[in-house]
């Protein structure tokens, strides 16, 4: 049996939470992706495996109740919810572990879209992974090829699955506020997981608004990356943000974590690293208070320029 990870005093100071249905989360949680390799999935150098193991206890130890994962995070040696499963079960009662299904990918690699039929099988498959009977939060990721289309048979199919006691609560991910309306016609939905970040379009800022609106947490990715997604942060950054980074003697992306954070009470912050370093940096950016004035400069950055 592997060792519960001890408690210890959080680095962060933003101890407000949010609720994700009947669950309670720390609003500075921690992405899983990143965990398997220098870069997402079958590219770069894999990690070496006690480290990412480290930083996963590492990051309970520091306040994390709140771990996003999906089956499909894993490179050519290393799986995300495995890690997880080594590193943390048996699970804290407080630990709400969050995934995502209708992408999937095969032993090389590939990506496939799965049919509703086969939702329960990638269900299933974080399952057998993480080592649980039930998973606490399934979002639904939706392709970009549906971004304008129907999500209501993918989102009927999961919400038998919560109704069959196989997920706890469900969530939508990558989606407009017409398919988030959609799912809330067949379903409870208590997150909306979507790319945000500072120079983000009107359109996302106005889903993070309604979001908040009704009550549902608002759960942004890519919020150090930007526009550079999965590649991480480049070189150059906006001039804005390393000025507030100055001000503050702090990382520009402490900086955009912060602003996350900021955007509202319901807004969570997932930012994913497999390094222990880069960890402590991360969770003490819960304790970064940026001004009004700093606000209102991040919010002016051009959203065709980030």
């Amino acid at each position: 049996m592997n060792p519960r990870p001890t408690t210890a005093p959080a680095i962060s100071t933003t101890s407000s939470t949010w609720r994700l249905g009947d669950r309670t989360v720390n609003r500075l949680g921690f992405g899983a992706m990143r965990l398997t390799g220098t870069a997402p999935f079958h590219h770069g150098v894999p990690r070496d495996r006690e480290r990412s193991i480290g930083v996963l206890r590492r990051a309970v130890e520091l306040g994390v109740n709140h771990i996003d994962t999906a089956a499909f995070y894993f490179s050519a040696t290393r799986s995300a919810n495995e890690l997880i499963n080594r590193a943390l079960a048996p699970y804290p009662d407080e630990l709400v572990i969050s995934t995502k299904v209708w992408p999937g990918r095969d032993p090389s690699g590939a990506w496939w879209w799965a049919s509703p039929e086969q939702l329960r099988g990638q269900v299933e498959e974080n399952l057998r992974q993480l080592g649980r009977d039930h998973l606490d939060v399934v979002n639904l990721r939706v392709p970009p090829s549906r971004r304008t289309g129907s999500i209501g048979e993918h989102f009927g199919a999961l919400a038998e699955l919560r109704d069959a006691g196989l997920v706890r609560h469900l969530g939508v991910s990558h989606v407009t506020a017409e398919q988030l309306a959609e799912a809330r016609a067949i379903a409870p939905v208590v997150c909306v997981q979507n790319p945000f970040g500072i120079g983000a379009p009107d359109e996302d800022r106005a889903l993070l608004r309604r979001c908040g609106q009704l009550g549902i947490a608002f759960v942004p990715f890519f919020t150090i990356a930007g526009a550079r997604h999965e590649s991480g942060p480049a070189a150059e950054e906006h001039e804005e943000v390393r000025a507030v980074a100055r001000a503050h003697g702090v990382s520009v992306a402490q900086v955009r974590l912060a602003w996350t954070l900021q955007q509202g009470p319901h807004v969570l912050a997932i930012p994913g690293t497999g390094d222990p370093d880069h960890l402590t940096e991360n969770m003490a950016s819960g304790a970064l208070q940026l001004s009004a004035d700093q606000l209102e400069l991040l919010n002016s950055i051009n959203p065709e320029s980030n």
